[in-house]
């Protein structure tokens, strides 16, 4: 009996049936959520540690050195090597929150629209949790980090800026401080990232003859060993550059609980739960999440960009 490979996929009757079973299966609800989600959030760019909380709260330190607390003393022979002690980091304490919503599609909308409803459920449930953890880890972040230089002038003018010079101070900065920091990441505002790709000082360092620029993929290539990254999420008139490897990461607990499907990283978990009593479904997106930054010297702020 003759056979095709590949199989042909199942089929269904009926828009409605295919879209409440898809909408009943955890799994197929996970995959979609991810599919929006993936690449999204600048927070888990930034804060790359990956760390799991317990009992609501995760324990951490900041700020451990990486020197001993004295220098090494030249030892004569058969003398005793000087001891010395070992600082440790500020001991803090954060609490997780679980941020999440609902959003109800009623039966109705499915039946006259289709897919469309739930589709845009998926987007706007994604879009909500991207921006609200986003701004939560940018505040985290513009908080702990205290040290910072003024451009040598505003980034929105065309004349007398020289971007390329404050990254680099910046950056240096940074390499001062000797604690093994290698900045590898410049993190900007929309606003400020048009500045930037449009001075024409600063892309005349670029080269010009490559379809990878940034006039024709509308992303800016490498510099110096750093990438620069835009977000619309919790930043404003501050560029940040910081060594992603070693600035925090987020600690994310999982609650576990029926019908929920974890999505991977970033921690999203997904759930379409059925409300029979109004001939409905809820969509249901959350992420119970906290940022952590472990080492605020790793970043340096370069202010008066915008003004």
């Amino acid at each position: 009996m003759p056979y095709t490979y590949p199989a042909a996929p199942a089929t269904l009757s009926g828009d409605t049936v295919t879209i409440s079973r898809f909408l009943a299966t955890p799994t197929l609800v996970a995959r979609r959520l991810r599919t929006v989600t993936d690449q999204r959030f600048i927070s888990d760019v930034l804060l790359t540690g990956r760390f799991q909380a317990a009992g609501g709260a995760i324990l951490y330190e900041t700020g451990e050195p990486i020197y001993t607390d004295r220098a090494p003393e030249a030892v004569a022979p058969g003398s005793n090597y000087p001891q010395t002690p070992v600082s440790e980091g500020t001991a803090s304490l954060a609490r997780v929150v679980k941020w999440g919503e609902d959003v109800p599609i009623t039966d109705e909308a499915i039946k006259r629209r289709l897919m469309n409803p739930v589709e845009k459920a998926f987007l706007k449930v994604a879009n909500q949790i991207v921006k609200t953890v986003d701004s939560v880890a940018m505040s985290a972040i513009s908080s702990a980090v205290t040290q910072n230089t003024a451009a040598l002038a505003s980034w929105k003018s065309d004349s007398g800026t020289n971007i390329f010079r404050d990254i680099m101070r910046a950056k240096a900065n940074i390499l001062a401080l000797n604690q093994g920091y290698d900045p590898d990441t410049v993190v900007v505002d929309d606003l400020t990232f048009a500045n930037m790709v449009s001075d024409t000082k600063f892309s005349a360092l670029l080269p010009r003859e490559s379809a990878n620029g940034v006039v024709y993929t509308g992303e800016f290539p490498t510099v110096a060993g750093l990438r620069i990254l835009p977000t619309p999420n919790g930043l404003s008139g501050v560029a940040l550059v910081l060594d992603s490897k070693v600035l925090g990461g987020m600690a994310d607990e999982d609650l576990g609980g029926p019908g929920y499907a974890n999505i991977g990283q970033p921690g999203v978990e997904g759930k379409a739960i059925r409300e029979e009593k109004t001939d409905s479904w809820l969509l249901r997106g959350r992420r119970v999440t906290v940022p952590v930054v472990l080492e605020p010297a790793a970043a340096w702020k370069i202010t008066g960009v915008a003004a």
